[in-house]
């Protein structure tokens, strides 16, 4: 069985390489010729633990290559997975389909044989069906070309375990034959007793968002309990540990910080929101809407805590520990940390930045920041430190590491991951989110967001 990857960013290249690991001639398509350039060089556009790797070993190996011809994937795949991007549309919530309309569009119009193709992307309910009326209308006559959708459930820093390991497949398929080819796909994962389940396109397609919609939910309940532990002198750690242990509840996602970002969750919320409402069920998934509010907050509250340790910003240094918006990644898409330290220079600090992999890709979105090589390069003279990503490095830090570097011994924990007591005895105004905190100047748990 030979397959196809439609889209070779951040899903597509992941999938691509991770179908040749499992012993498949994979061959990967893209409109952008100096992607494909790159990529046939094994050179990866993002930073993902063990892809860089899997990408060279079997672009050596020959089971996998990469191509910008439509008429090439279309006379040489068995089965064509989608993988483009579906990102919010400008001044909107809903998801822009163009991409995934286009890929689908050209696939088959090129395809020359018996084919299946298979949706990965994230789209709104009711997409795969009116994707699979496009194929029908526009497939090349005496070639029987298939449909399924099969949602992806990358982890960003653990997608190629992700993709080898699955936590479940799910698939909406309308036929037996189209179960077959994905479980023949997956078999080395059925083979270790990962959970499949088949249903219909619709099922399938809210399977995923749901997923996001949960997480995002458990994240922002905990945020917004933070805020009640930090007005009335609680502490949001002990308050999840003493809820995780109920198996009802589970203890995963309850971690009080600065909240959740990426290119996922935050457009996904919005999107389903988007699509509910155009379903006439505006009401049903109006509790997203403040999700997504106590998220922003969040941000909100660790500038009106810098600027309450500090007095006031306009002049202070300080140096931000971290601007992906999560660890073992280099993604910076609705980055929680990113917009903090942009709005921390907006008000006039001096913002050194220092993230292990994302100092590039935040450059590109807001240059303005000081980007350095180290923490000690970020903490030298500093009156302040954030640690806003929770990278290995930052969670080992210890005040001994900074003693001598900073101009002041003030410290703000975005993501609850340090123990307060030990820097508390060494001589550091520390803080955490969702402990309480003593307000020099103001009251209240929230500020209007600076501009910018």
């Amino acid at each position: 069985m030979r397959i196809s990857v439609i889209g070779t960013g951040y899903l597509g290249a992941t999938h691509a390489a991770c179908m040749a690991e499992l012993g498949f001639e994979v061959l990967g398509l893209d409109v952008d010729q100096a992607k494909i350039d790159s990529l046939s060089r094994g050179e990866l556009p993002f930073h993902e633990p063990g892809l860089p790797e899997l990408l060279l070993k079997h672009i050596a190996s020959g089971r996998l290559r990469f191509t910008t011809s439509y008429e090439e994937v279309g006379a040489w795949a068995d089965v064509h997975f989608i993988g483009v991007g579906t990102p919010q549309k400008a001044g909107d919530n809903a998801a822009d389909l163009t991409y995934v309309d286009a890929a689908t569009l050209s696939l088959a119009r090129n395809i020359t044989k018996d084919a299946l193709i298979v949706g990965k992307s994230t789209v709104p309910v009711g997409t795969a069906r009116r994707l699979q009326q496009l194929v029908i209308k526009n497939k090349n006559d005496g070639v029987d070309v298939g449909f399924a959708w099969n949602p992806e459930f990358l982890r960003e820093g653990f997608a190629v375990l992700d993709t080898l390991t699955p936590d479940r497949l799910v698939v909406g398929v309308e036929n037996a034959e189209a179960e077959a080819v994905l479980r023949e796909v997956y078999a080395t994962a059925l083979a270790a007793n990962t959970p499949f389940i088949s249903t219909d396109f619709e099922t399938a397609e809210l399977v995923k968002v749901a997923a996001n919609a949960f997480l995002a939910t458990k994240i922002s309940f905990i945020n917004a309990f933070s805020e009640v532990t930090e007005a009335v002198g609680g502490d949001i750690g002990t308050l999840a540990d003493a809820i995780g242990h109920d198996t009802r509840i589970g203890r995963r996602f309850l971690n009080a910080g600065v909240g959740f970002g990426g290119g996922c969750l935050p457009k996904d919320i919005r999107a389903l929101q988007a699509r509910v409402s155009e379903l006439g069920l505006e009401r049903t998934m109006r509790f997203l809407s403040e999700v997504d509010e106590i998220n922003l907050r969040r941000r909100d509250r660790v500038v009106f805590l810098a600027e309450d340790m500090l007095g006031e910003l306009a002049g202070k240094k300080i140096a931000v520990l971290g601007v992906a918006f999560k660890p073992d990644s280099d993604d910076v898409r609705d980055s929680p940390a990113l917009d903090v330290a942009a709005r921390l220079f907006n008000a006039g600090a001096d913002v050194n930045v220092y993230d292990p992999q994302a100092n590039a890709n935040a450059a590109q979105r807001f240059p303005r920041l000081n980007y350095v090589g180290s923490i000690a390069n970020a903490a030298h003279d500093a009156d302040l430190v954030i640690l806003l990503t929770e990278w290995a490095e930052f969670k080992s830090l210890s005040p001994t590491d900074l003693d001598g570097m900073v101009r002041g011994k003030r410290f703000i924990d975005g993501r609850n991951v340090l123990a307060m007591g030990v820097w508390q005895d060494a001589g550091w105004d520390i803080t955490a989110l969702g402990h309480k905190h003593l307000d020099h100047q103001h009251s209240g748990l929230t500020r209007p967001p600076i501009n910018g």
